[in-house]
């Protein structure tokens, strides 16, 4: 259910011992879907001894998230908007250099009545939607930044390099208990950051990762290791990261790092303890 979590909390003070299965570990046990046929699969499903349950979120973890998933919504419509802009200024010989900070070249072109190239009909149209967006982006991730300072967990997560408040935030308010995993391995994993198998009669095949699990967690921890790749003078003088440099293309270093990452930030979350580089640690 899409509220399973308050119903969780609801039934928990009652005095019930709730747990919570994620439904793709569910669906597949029983080939018609009727409520009796639901009913039996939850029993047999929830005597797994394998079975993995979900913990359940405190209603400030879920008001923490209710942020991220309004603040990738508006990144969403950012982008739809800047492409509409970008497409609509061409058609008048306007164009500018690729990445969102080059956009607000586009935008003074709009805003400058005395440039002739653009007509007074076409001006304002989506300028000041964007203008909108980016002012309520921004007081989104102020809503973060704030509670990321008030979460311990959150804070720990921010020491490792590759993660900032936005990703801290995520990891603290999508993972509401590590121990349910075995391993920093197991978590990479869960967020489908680890090659896709295929393999049979004792010959390994692995193929692309399996992009299973929370995609937005995926995404914010691929962009924080492509980030970390291009910036940080510590990470590009890894051992690590060069050798793998030397045999794999930039996008499978990324990918591979955000892994790496994920582990890490598992360990951290376990442990409850602040990140220490190697050279610290030794």
């Amino acid at each position: 259910m899409c509220n399973g979590a308050y119903w969780a909390r609801e039934l928990a003070a009652l005095g019930h011992e709730v747990r919570l299965m994620p439904a793709q570990y569910v669906k597949d046990i029983k080939r018609n879907k009727h409520d009796a046929a639901d009913a039996e699969a939850i029993c047999e499903a929830v005597q797994r001894p394998t079975m993995r349950f979900v913990p359940v979120k405190t209603a400030e973890q879920q008001a923490a998230q209710l942020l991220h998933r309004g603040r990738e919504q508006l990144v969403r419509q950012r982008t739809m908007l800047v492409n509409a802009l970008r497409a609509h200024l061409a058609e008048f010989g306007m164009v500018a250099a690729q990445g969102l900070r080059n956009v607000a070249q586009l935008i003074t072109i709009v805003r400058d009545e005395d440039d002739l190239r653009l007509p007074d009909v076409a001006r304002q149209v989506l300028a000041n939607q964007l203008e909108q967006i980016e002012a309520a982006i921004t007081a989104l991730e102020k809503q973060l930044m704030a509670w990321h300072k008030t979460n311990p967990v959150s804070q720990r997560l921010a020491s490792i390099p590759g993660i900032g408040p936005i990703i801290a935030t995520a990891i603290a308010t999508t993972v509401a208990d590590p121990g349910v995993f075995r391993s920093g391995r197991e978590f990479g994993a869960w967020l489908g950051l680890v090659p896709r198998q295929n393999s049979t009669g004792g010959k390994t095949r692995l193929g692309g990762i399996t992009k299973r699990g929370n995609r937005y967690l995926r995404r914010l921890l691929i962009n924080g290791a492509s980030a970390n790749l291009l910036r940080s003078k510590a990470t590009k003088a890894d051992p690590w990261v060069i050798g793998l440099r030397r045999r794999r293309p930039p996008l499978v270093v990324a990918v591979a790092l955000a892994n790496k990452t994920a582990r890490i930030a598992w360990a951290v979350m376990l442990r409850r303890d602040q990140y220490q580089s190697r050279a610290v640690a030794a």
